[in-house]
């Protein structure tokens, strides 16, 4: 029997290709005695991409699969020639992923609308070839770079439903049953607790031409927020919705009280997002075929009248998708209260690009740390970056490699902190004798 999981979230690795080394090369043509450089440069990395595929529907393909590289560039050649640059790495999504960078908790992207694509990590530029550093006084230099470094990061996959209204309330309270009974969709449907185990997603189409889509999401309980049953696994498809539909049972058939079950499930919206109350919230009464539901339907309006749980006083409909009463005055309730209401912003889109680009400047060239044995120890980004793309094999390129450390104010650094001459000091595995 084939099993079938709707995966929404889900970590993978990713990993940009590292740009291709530049070349030292000279010409060496006949009748070209006195030729000069003519190394090329590398050619850039790929970069991983991101890009929405609207067949797909659920993180799925990413279950197995969690670490994902682009090509590295090809290296530069002989007579000036740039090598190859790598062809982009693309990761299709489905409509509706958010991409989190798991270590900095930021939203990287969110991937909404058919044909959206981001660059998670980009690829590393080529390194110059020595036809770069020729000059009057140094007309032949061994020097070229390495190519950068391309973006490594962990990113966090989340699939949020597109859907306008979203269906909430106890198991079992006919949200799957409701959902058929509106849409096209066939979720299963069976009078035990936990019958929908995956969110399901169907059209509403009226008479008047306008439409929306609806999300019949698993049955919150309480502690949901906190991780118990299922509902924590799909309070993030509230998210995108702009409109909830809360349904509660009023048959009596479990010896609940609907207004309780109300504000247990409130409660649970509240712990998670707290703006999540100030949604527009349509209460619908359901089974309303049922002997005693009349009675408790009074119950439960008498008491919402002076409720102030939400920041609009919620709207309160009775209605039996099994005789079909109620549902379409609840349908075109509904999609009035969508024409009035906007879409919600995601929390962590808004400045991105900003709050990235300040992180990074925000970090210090480098640091300073002395391990036990006396050796100092440098680090950070942008001067390991700058060692990477170093081409220690050559001796110009040396000096120039520590000129650089130089004008960073590495040695000045160094010197405060008590460096004497002869003192090691290691970058990565790359180990050297201070001077002063």
């Amino acid at each position: 029997m084939e099993t079938k999981m709707f995966v929404d979230h889900v970590t993978i690795n990713i990993k940009a290709g590292t740009g291709g080394n530049g070349m030292v090369a000279f010409r060496r043509e006949k009748y070209e005695p006195n030729g000069g450089p003519a190394g090329g440069d590398g050619g850039r990395g790929g970069s991983v991409i991101f890009k929405v595929d609207e067949g797909l529907r659920t993180l799925m393909d990413f279950r197995y699969n969690q670490k994902f590289k682009a090509p590295a560039g090809q290296n530069g050649g002989i007579k000036s020639m740039t090598g190859r640059s790598a062809t982009d790495k693309v990761i299709f999504v489905p409509q509706g992923t958010t991409l989190i960078d798991d270590e900095t908790n930021t939203v990287i992207a969110d991937l909404t609308n058919p044909g959206d694509e981001i660059v998670a990590a980009a690829g590393g530029r080529g390194g110059r070839g020595n036809i770069h550093f020729a000059s009057p006084t140094h007309p032949a230099p061994e020097i070229a770079e390495n190519g950068e470094p391309g973006e490594e990061r962990r990113v966090r996959l989340e699939l949020k439903l597109l859907a306008d209204v979203g269906l909430i309330g106890f198991p079992s309270v006919g949200k799957s049953t409701l959902l058929a009974a509106i849409t096209s969709a066939k979720p299963k449907i069976a009078d035990y607790h936990f019958t929908t185990l995956t969110p399901n997603l169907g059209m509403v189409k009226l008479a008047d031409g306008r439409d929306f889509a609806v999300a019949d999401l698993p049955g919150l309980i309480e502690g949901a927020a906190d991780g118990v049953g299922l509902g924590i696994e799909f309070l993030r498809h509230i998210e995108r919705t702009r409109v909830l539909l809360h349904l509660i049972d009023v048959s009596g058939f479990e010896a609940r009280d609907p207004y309780d079950d109300f504000l247990k499930i409130n409660a649970e919206l509240a712990k998670y997002d707290p703006e999540l109350l100030n949604r527009p919230q349509i209460v619908v009464a359901t089974k309303m075929d049922l002997p005693d539901s009349a009675d408790h339907f009074e119950k439960l309006k008498a008491k919402l009248a002076t409720d102030t749980t939400l920041k609009t006083a919620p709207i309160l409909m009775a209605i039996s998708s099994v005789t079909h009463e109620g549902l379409t005055p609840l349908i075109e309730k509904t999609a009035t209260l969508l024409d009035e209401t906007p879409v919600f912003p995601i929390k962590g889109i808004d400045d991105l690009e900003m709050k990235i680009q300040t992180n990074l400047e925000d970090e210090p060239a480098f640091t300073i740390d002395q391990a036990e044995d006396g050796t100092w120890v440098l680090s950070g980004r942008k001067l390991e970056r700058l060692y990477m793309m170093a081409d220690l094999d050559h001796e110009d390129s040396i000096l120039r490699f520590s000129r650089q450390l130089r004008g960073m104010g590495v040695d000045d650094a160094l010197r405060e902190r008590g460096a004497k001459n002869g003192d090691l000091v290691a970058i990565d595995d790359f180990t050297f004798e201070f001077v002063e």
